[in-house]
């Protein structure tokens, strides 16, 4: 009787806000908020939703966002992320999690990563997934599987990547099935047609997220001649169709005076980019370039003009490296998220080519259980700087540890380059960033409660 009674309440929830939505004033928006903090048990949800309202009651720029999701969006793309996203995954989602901890001893992932195919038609230098066997590729069971799996603890957000995800066969009859999922895929761009866009158009819970360099010049020096001019078109398609979809953006050491320029981010705002996602270029992968690092200096760069653009901008950004603060460190292990290749091997992340597990022999909450990512749990709570959580370049010296564990294994050949080749430059860049990281931690975050973590304060 009481679970009928909350399921009716969030379902009672989740229709107001669906009538609602075909609003964008501010005060459907605050009546929005009020509706979504009816639904998590849990404190932070609570408070983050109010949070949001106080952005909208300031008229905080950032609001333009998700104005923009009730404005702009296709009635059934907007329908499916507010059900899907905020309340499914992010709302009710987070309910389940914890109920699944309580039960497990360990709170879940909030989304998984799955390369469901290395089939690709691209050549990219510095890809870092461009020595996985190209013919490599989940089963759709297995697809099906893990979604599933997923579910069961409350994850209701999944991203899907490759390769390039659009080669696979039956994809759609995947979001088709889990249709109360939402899914983000990373995609290259060159494979969005009219008939594809009809089908994102019918599935709803999909969102597309394109990779670029920069503008014309540098996306085709790394894409091919006459890329960038395939992703214009798509975007160009998916916007006057009312589809939502991000920019991918690998930060290298040839392109930050570009991702930090305000034009650029007012540019990708006219083709329609609603979120932008931010990776530094690691040297993992096809032939890997330490060289093609950003400095030191270019990723504090890079994270200046993020917190610039984030109180200026209507978009999202995501910056996977320096957003350690918001974050509280790495995500990876299971923390916050893993990594399912196309072999389905289970990877602590998606640039971290070793496991223990595989989906064919483990269940996902055997692999989040399993020493391997128990140890990696524990380890990211020991850094004391969130500015530096990542175990490939800030602490390269765990990332070595982590690779040498026992029954742990190289996921593809070549993957133990950047802990045994290439050790000794991620060391002296680990040091370098230090220098400068250190000094922003000191003088940034003094008010962050991971600060002072060797008094106990930490709480991440």
């Amino acid at each position: 009787m009481l679970q009928s009674l909350k399921t009716y309440t969030r379902d009672k929830v989740v229709s107001y806000l669906l009538n609602m939505a075909t609003s964008s004033s501010d005060e459907t928006l605050i009546k929005m908020t009020h509706l979504m903090e009816m639904i998590p048990k849990k404190e932070y949800y609570r408070d983050r939703i109010r949070w949001i309202r106080n952005l909208v009651q300031q008229k905080h720029p950032s609001i333009e966002f998700p104005r923009r999701i009730l404005k702009e969006l296709h009635p059934n793309q907007r329908d499916k992320w507010i059900t899907n996203l905020a309340i499914n995954h992010l709302l009710s989602g987070t309910n389940k999690r914890k109920e699944w901890a309580d039960a497990n001893g360990f709170y879940p992932p909030s989304t998984v990563v799955i390369s469901v195919t290395m089939r690709c038609n691209l050549s990219c230098y510095g890809c870092y997934a461009g020595d996985y066997n190209k013919s490599l590729e989940l089963t759709l069971d297995e697809i099906d599987g893990v979604l599933t799996q997923m579910k069961e603890m409350g994850i209701y957000f999944a991203v899907i990547s490759g390769g390039e995800p659009f080669f696979m066969e039956g994809i759609f009859e995947l979001f088709e099935k889990h249709s109360d999922m939402a899914f983000l895929v990373f995609t290259h761009g060159g494979l969005i047609d009219d008939t594809l866009v009809q089908r994102l158009i019918a599935v709803g819970n999909v969102m597309p997220a394109f990779s670029l360099e920069g503008y014309e010049q540098e996306t085709d020096e790394r894409r091919g001649a006459g890329h960038f001019k395939k992703v214009m078109n798509a975007m160009r398609l998916l916007r006057e169709n009312g589809l939502s979809f991000c920019g991918s953006f690998t930060h290298s050491s040839k392109n930050t005076d570009i991702i930090t320029d305000p034009a650029y981010i007012d540019f990708l705002l006219e083709q329609g980019v609603f979120a932008l996602w931010l990776f530094s270029y690691v040297p993992v992968g096809r032939e890997p370039d330490p060289a093609l690092m950003p400095s030191p200096e270019q990723r504090d760069q890079l994270r200046r003009a993020t917190i610039q653009f984030r109180a200026s901008k209507p978009m999202l950004f995501v910056d996977f490296w320096n957003d350690g603060p918001m974050i509280s460190g790495c995500l990876a292990a299971g923390r916050k998220y893993l990594h399912i290749n196309a072999s389905g091997d289970i990877e602590p992340c998606v640039f971290c080519h070793f496991a223990v597990d595989n989906i064919r022999r483990t269940s996902l909450k055997d692999a989040l259980g399993s020493a391997l990512f128990r140890k990696i749990r524990e380890k990211q709570g020991e850094h004391d700087n969130l500015l530096r959580p990542c175990m490939l370049i800030d602490h390269p010296e765990n990332g070595r540890e982590f690779f040498e564990s026992e029954g742990a294994y190289p996921t593809h050949a070549g993957a133990e380059e950047i802990f045994t080749g290439l050790a000794d430059q991620m060391d002296h860049y680990s040091r370098s960033y230090g220098e400068i990281a250190d000094q922003v931690w000191e003088d940034e975050f003094r008010e962050h409660p991971a600060f002072n973590k060797k008094n106990g304060t930490r709480n991440g």
